[in-house]
């Protein structure tokens, strides 16, 4: 592994999963989403990620 490799063990467009509640609220719709309460970025629930994703996605 080199050691730029190091700094991208994560997907950082994504934030870790939750093991369990208290979940974050999703900032679109307010539900709950995958996503750990104490995690401090922008969290969607599954419903709002897949709709962001079908609105950013490449038609073309």
């Amino acid at each position: 592994m080199s050691e730029d490799a190091a700094y991208c063990l994560t997907d950082p467009t994504r934030p870790p999963r939750a093991d369990g509640p208290p979940y974050a609220e999703c900032v679109l719709c307010r539900e709950p989403t995958e996503y750990p309460e104490s995690y401090g970025g922008i969290t969607l629930c599954p419903v709002c990620e897949w709709q962001e994703a079908q609105r950013t996605a490449c038609s073309g």
